[in-house]
Protein backbone atom coordinates (compact mmCIF):
# COMPACT_ATOMS: atom_id res chain seq x y z
CA UNK A 1 0.00 0.00 0.00
CA UNK A 2 1.38 3.44 -0.93
CA UNK A 3 2.38 5.73 1.91
CA UNK A 4 1.97 8.85 -0.22
CA UNK A 5 -0.74 11.27 0.95
CA UNK A 6 -3.91 11.45 -1.12
CA UNK A 7 -4.12 14.37 -3.57
CA UNK A 8 -5.58 17.53 -2.04
CA UNK A 9 -9.12 18.46 -3.18
CA UNK A 10 -8.68 22.00 -4.50
CA UNK A 11 -12.28 22.76 -3.61
CA UNK A 12 -11.30 22.56 0.06
CA UNK A 13 -8.17 24.69 -0.31
CA UNK A 14 -8.32 28.36 0.71
CA UNK A 15 -6.05 30.52 -1.43
CA UNK A 16 -3.71 33.00 0.26
CA UNK A 17 -2.50 34.62 -2.95
CA UNK A 18 -3.72 37.82 -4.57
CA UNK A 19 -7.53 37.89 -4.85
CA UNK A 20 -7.75 34.52 -3.12
CA UNK A 21 -5.66 32.75 -5.75
CA UNK A 22 -4.32 29.34 -4.72
CA UNK A 23 -0.52 29.37 -4.66
CA UNK A 24 2.13 26.68 -4.13
CA UNK A 25 2.25 27.21 -0.35
CA UNK A 26 -1.51 26.57 -0.03
CA UNK A 27 -1.26 23.24 -1.89
CA UNK A 28 1.76 22.13 0.17
CA UNK A 29 -0.11 22.88 3.42
CA UNK A 30 -3.18 21.00 2.19
CA UNK A 31 -1.04 17.96 1.31
CA UNK A 32 0.58 18.07 4.75
CA UNK A 33 -2.83 18.06 6.43
CA UNK A 34 -3.99 15.18 4.22
CA UNK A 35 -0.85 13.18 5.04
CA UNK A 36 -1.32 13.77 8.77
CA UNK A 37 -4.92 12.50 8.62
CA UNK A 38 -3.85 9.39 6.69
CA UNK A 39 -1.09 8.64 9.19
CA UNK A 40 -3.54 8.94 12.07
CA UNK A 41 -6.04 6.62 10.38
CA UNK A 42 -3.37 3.91 9.92
CA UNK A 43 -2.26 3.84 13.57
CA UNK A 44 -2.82 0.69 15.65
CA UNK A 45 -4.00 1.43 19.19
CA UNK A 46 -3.22 -0.82 22.16
CA UNK A 47 -5.76 -1.10 25.01
CA UNK A 48 -4.57 0.29 28.32
CA UNK A 49 -4.00 -2.04 31.27
CA UNK A 50 -5.98 0.48 33.35
CA UNK A 51 -9.72 -0.14 33.18
CA UNK A 52 -11.49 2.64 31.33
CA UNK A 53 -8.27 4.44 30.37
CA UNK A 54 -7.60 5.51 26.78
CA UNK A 55 -5.97 3.14 24.32
CA UNK A 56 -2.62 4.27 22.98
CA UNK A 57 -0.16 3.94 20.12
CA UNK A 58 3.61 4.33 20.20
CA UNK A 59 6.11 5.41 17.56
CA UNK A 60 9.91 5.24 17.59
CA UNK A 61 11.50 8.50 18.72
CA UNK A 62 13.20 10.28 15.84
CA UNK A 63 16.88 11.22 16.08
CA UNK A 64 15.89 14.88 16.00
CA UNK A 65 13.44 14.46 18.89
CA UNK A 66 16.11 12.61 20.89
CA UNK A 67 18.60 15.45 20.37
CA UNK A 68 15.99 18.06 21.30
CA UNK A 69 15.06 16.17 24.47
CA UNK A 70 18.72 15.75 25.44
CA UNK A 71 19.51 19.44 24.94
CA UNK A 72 16.47 20.62 26.91
CA UNK A 73 17.31 18.24 29.76
CA UNK A 74 20.79 19.78 29.87
CA UNK A 75 19.21 23.22 30.16
CA UNK A 76 16.45 23.06 32.73
CA UNK A 77 18.39 21.05 35.32
CA UNK A 78 21.94 22.34 35.83
CA UNK A 79 21.58 25.88 34.47
CA UNK A 80 20.64 28.48 37.14
CA UNK A 81 17.87 30.32 35.29
CA UNK A 82 15.93 33.46 36.12
CA UNK A 83 13.24 35.30 34.15
CA UNK A 84 12.57 38.91 33.24
CA UNK A 85 9.35 40.19 31.65
CA UNK A 86 8.76 43.49 29.89
CA UNK A 87 5.78 45.12 28.17
CA UNK A 88 6.47 46.73 24.80
CA UNK A 89 4.29 49.13 22.82
CA UNK A 90 4.20 47.81 19.27
CA UNK A 91 2.26 50.62 17.57
CA UNK A 92 5.36 52.09 15.90
CA UNK A 93 6.46 48.67 14.62
CA UNK A 94 3.00 47.96 13.22
CA UNK A 95 2.95 51.34 11.50
CA UNK A 96 6.43 50.92 9.98
CA UNK A 97 5.60 47.37 8.86
CA UNK A 98 2.43 48.58 7.16
CA UNK A 99 4.36 51.24 5.26
CA UNK A 100 7.04 48.78 4.13
CA UNK A 101 4.60 46.08 3.06
CA UNK A 102 2.52 48.50 1.01
CA UNK A 103 5.16 48.29 -1.72
CA UNK A 104 5.91 44.56 -1.45
CA UNK A 105 4.20 41.53 -2.96
CA UNK A 106 2.67 38.85 -0.72
CA UNK A 107 5.72 36.55 -0.81
CA UNK A 108 8.08 39.38 0.21
CA UNK A 109 6.13 41.01 3.03
CA UNK A 110 7.91 41.69 6.32
CA UNK A 111 6.49 40.05 9.45
CA UNK A 112 6.48 41.45 12.97
CA UNK A 113 8.77 38.57 13.93
CA UNK A 114 11.32 39.67 11.30
CA UNK A 115 11.49 43.07 12.99
CA UNK A 116 11.77 41.43 16.42
CA UNK A 117 14.75 39.38 15.17
CA UNK A 118 16.45 42.51 13.87
CA UNK A 119 15.81 44.45 17.10
CA UNK A 120 17.15 41.59 19.24
CA UNK A 121 20.28 41.33 17.08
CA UNK A 122 20.96 45.05 17.34
CA UNK A 123 20.43 44.98 21.11
CA UNK A 124 22.78 42.00 21.49
CA UNK A 125 25.63 43.95 19.93
CA UNK A 126 25.19 46.59 22.65
CA UNK A 127 25.10 44.00 25.45
CA UNK A 128 27.85 41.44 24.80
CA UNK A 129 27.24 39.43 27.99
CA UNK A 130 23.83 38.43 26.61
CA UNK A 131 25.44 37.43 23.31
CA UNK A 132 27.78 35.01 25.07
CA UNK A 133 28.00 31.50 26.53
CA UNK A 134 29.41 29.88 29.66
CA UNK A 135 32.37 27.58 28.92
CA UNK A 136 33.30 26.26 32.40
CA UNK A 137 36.54 28.24 32.77
CA UNK A 138 35.78 31.03 30.31
CA UNK A 139 32.93 33.12 28.99
CA UNK A 140 32.77 33.09 25.21
CA UNK A 141 31.73 36.35 23.54
CA UNK A 142 30.48 36.24 19.96
CA UNK A 143 31.43 38.75 17.29
CA UNK A 144 28.02 38.78 15.62
CA UNK A 145 24.43 37.96 16.54
CA UNK A 146 23.42 34.57 15.16
CA UNK A 147 19.72 34.34 16.02
CA UNK A 148 17.95 31.01 16.41
CA UNK A 149 14.29 31.33 15.39
CA UNK A 150 12.10 28.59 16.87
CA UNK A 151 10.02 26.67 14.30
CA UNK A 152 7.49 23.99 15.27
CA UNK A 153 7.66 20.77 13.24
CA UNK A 154 6.17 17.31 13.77
CA UNK A 155 9.29 16.03 15.56
CA UNK A 156 9.33 18.95 17.98
CA UNK A 157 10.87 22.41 18.05
CA UNK A 158 13.91 23.32 15.98
CA UNK A 159 15.73 26.64 15.74
CA UNK A 160 17.07 27.53 12.29
CA UNK A 161 19.76 30.19 12.60
CA UNK A 162 19.91 33.61 10.94
CA UNK A 163 23.65 34.31 10.84
CA UNK A 164 24.83 37.87 11.45
CA UNK A 165 21.30 39.22 11.84
CA UNK A 166 22.75 42.47 13.22
CA UNK A 167 24.30 43.31 9.84
CA UNK A 168 21.40 42.20 7.63
CA UNK A 169 18.45 44.27 6.45
CA UNK A 170 14.84 43.37 7.20
CA UNK A 171 14.17 42.13 3.67
CA UNK A 172 17.15 39.77 3.83
CA UNK A 173 16.18 38.52 7.30
CA UNK A 174 12.59 37.96 6.17
CA UNK A 175 13.59 35.97 3.09
CA UNK A 176 16.08 33.90 5.07
CA UNK A 177 13.58 33.04 7.81
CA UNK A 178 10.96 31.98 5.25
CA UNK A 179 13.48 29.76 3.45
CA UNK A 180 14.80 28.20 6.68
CA UNK A 181 11.29 27.57 8.05
CA UNK A 182 10.26 25.88 4.80
CA UNK A 183 13.35 23.67 4.85
CA UNK A 184 12.70 22.82 8.51
CA UNK A 185 9.17 21.66 7.78
CA UNK A 186 10.42 19.63 4.82
CA UNK A 187 13.19 18.12 7.01
CA UNK A 188 15.86 19.48 4.67
CA UNK A 189 17.87 21.60 7.11
CA UNK A 190 21.58 20.92 7.30
CA UNK A 191 23.19 20.77 10.79
CA UNK A 192 24.98 24.07 10.24
CA UNK A 193 21.60 25.69 9.60
CA UNK A 194 20.14 24.85 13.01
CA UNK A 195 23.16 24.74 15.34
CA UNK A 196 25.52 27.38 16.69
CA UNK A 197 23.08 30.18 17.48
CA UNK A 198 24.25 32.78 20.01
CA UNK A 199 20.70 33.72 21.13
CA UNK A 200 17.21 32.41 20.41
CA UNK A 201 13.68 33.73 19.94
CA UNK A 202 10.49 31.73 20.49
CA UNK A 203 7.38 33.54 19.26
CA UNK A 204 3.93 32.09 20.03
CA UNK A 205 2.10 35.38 19.53
CA UNK A 206 0.62 34.24 16.22
CA UNK A 207 -1.07 31.42 18.16
CA UNK A 208 -2.74 33.79 20.59
CA UNK A 209 -0.41 33.13 23.52
CA UNK A 210 -0.15 36.27 25.66
CA UNK A 211 2.86 35.38 27.80
CA UNK A 212 5.10 32.36 28.47
CA UNK A 213 8.64 31.33 29.39
CA UNK A 214 11.05 29.45 27.12
CA UNK A 215 13.84 27.02 27.95
CA UNK A 216 17.38 28.15 27.18
CA UNK A 217 19.07 26.26 24.37
CA UNK A 218 22.63 25.46 25.65
CA UNK A 219 25.24 26.82 25.34
CA UNK A 220 23.36 30.08 24.70
CA UNK A 221 23.00 32.41 27.68
CA UNK A 222 19.44 33.56 27.01
CA UNK A 223 16.24 33.19 25.02
CA UNK A 224 13.22 35.48 24.70
CA UNK A 225 9.63 34.25 24.65
CA UNK A 226 7.40 36.56 22.60
CA UNK A 227 3.67 36.75 23.19
CA UNK A 228 0.84 38.25 21.16
CA UNK A 229 0.49 41.98 20.61
CA UNK A 230 -3.01 43.10 21.62
CA UNK A 231 -4.86 46.43 22.06
CA UNK A 232 -4.62 47.26 25.76
CA UNK A 233 -5.81 50.24 27.87
CA UNK A 234 -2.80 52.07 29.31
CA UNK A 235 -2.28 55.36 31.14
CA UNK A 236 -0.27 57.99 29.28
CA UNK A 237 0.07 61.58 30.52
CA UNK A 238 -2.65 60.95 33.07
CA UNK A 239 -5.18 59.71 30.51
CA UNK A 240 -6.34 56.25 29.50
CA UNK A 241 -5.51 55.38 25.89
CA UNK A 242 -5.23 52.21 23.79
CA UNK A 243 -1.86 50.81 22.78
CA UNK A 244 -0.84 47.51 21.18
CA UNK A 245 1.07 45.83 24.00
CA UNK A 246 3.34 42.79 23.62
CA UNK A 247 4.76 40.79 26.54
CA UNK A 248 8.31 39.48 26.23
CA UNK A 249 9.95 37.22 28.83
CA UNK A 250 13.69 36.54 28.78
CA UNK A 251 15.12 33.37 30.32
CA UNK A 252 18.68 34.06 31.48
CA UNK A 253 21.62 31.82 32.40
CA UNK A 254 22.72 33.43 35.68
CA UNK A 255 26.28 32.15 35.20
CA UNK A 256 26.68 34.70 32.40
CA UNK A 257 23.80 37.18 32.60
CA UNK A 258 23.18 39.10 35.83
CA UNK A 259 19.80 40.63 36.60
CA UNK A 260 20.90 44.18 35.78
CA UNK A 261 22.56 42.99 32.55
CA UNK A 262 19.39 41.23 31.41
CA UNK A 263 17.25 44.23 32.36
CA UNK A 264 19.46 46.63 30.39
CA UNK A 265 19.31 44.36 27.35
CA UNK A 266 15.50 44.32 27.52
CA UNK A 267 15.46 48.11 27.89
CA UNK A 268 17.47 48.45 24.67
CA UNK A 269 15.33 45.83 22.91
CA UNK A 270 12.17 47.69 24.02
CA UNK A 271 13.58 51.03 22.81
CA UNK A 272 14.42 49.52 19.40
CA UNK A 273 10.84 48.32 18.92
CA UNK A 274 9.13 51.40 20.30
CA UNK A 275 11.38 53.66 18.18
CA UNK A 276 12.31 51.54 15.11
CA UNK A 277 14.49 54.32 13.70
CA UNK A 278 17.07 53.41 16.38
CA UNK A 279 17.77 50.23 14.42
CA UNK A 280 19.26 52.39 11.69
CA UNK A 281 21.96 53.87 13.98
Amino acid sequence: MSSEPAPADLRTVTGSGPNGRIIKRDIEQALTRTGAKSASANKTFTPSTIIGAASFSEEPTSKMRQVIASRLTESIGPIPTFYLTVEIEMDSVLSVRKQMNASLDDDSKISVNDIIVKAAAMALVKHPFVNASYQEKTIRFYQQADIGVAVAIEEGLITPVVRGANIKGLAEISTEIKDLAAKAKERKLQPEEYTGATFSISNLGMMGIKEFTAIINPPEAAIIAVGASAPTPVVRDGEITIRNIMHVTMSCDHRVVDGATGAKFLQTFKQMLESPALMLL
